[in-house]
């Protein structure tokens, strides 16, 4: 999860990512912090995120995104 919160930071630095469990909600995240932040994630865990993938409770805080990727790289 480490590495994760390195790759959120390094997109989005001013986002509080250990406690908001809003950033889609509350326009956190925008449309190219979500491209940015699948591109890494993909590059960085070898895993291959799709459009079903890309919706608010996966994106919503750092810990959804993070299942994801465990769930992801499990398939």
């Amino acid at each position: 999860m480490e590495k994760l919160l390195e790759i959120l930071e390094d997109i989005q630095p001013d986002a509080d990512f250990d406690t908001c469990e809003t950033l889609i909600d509350d326009g956190v995240l925008d449309s190219f912090a979500i491209l940015s932040i699948v591109s890494e994630l993909q590059e960085e865990f070898g895993i291959s995120i799709t459009p079903a993938d890309i919706i608010p409770e996966n994106f919503n805080s750092a810990r959804a995104l993070w299942a994801m990727v465990e769930r992801l790289q499990d398939e």
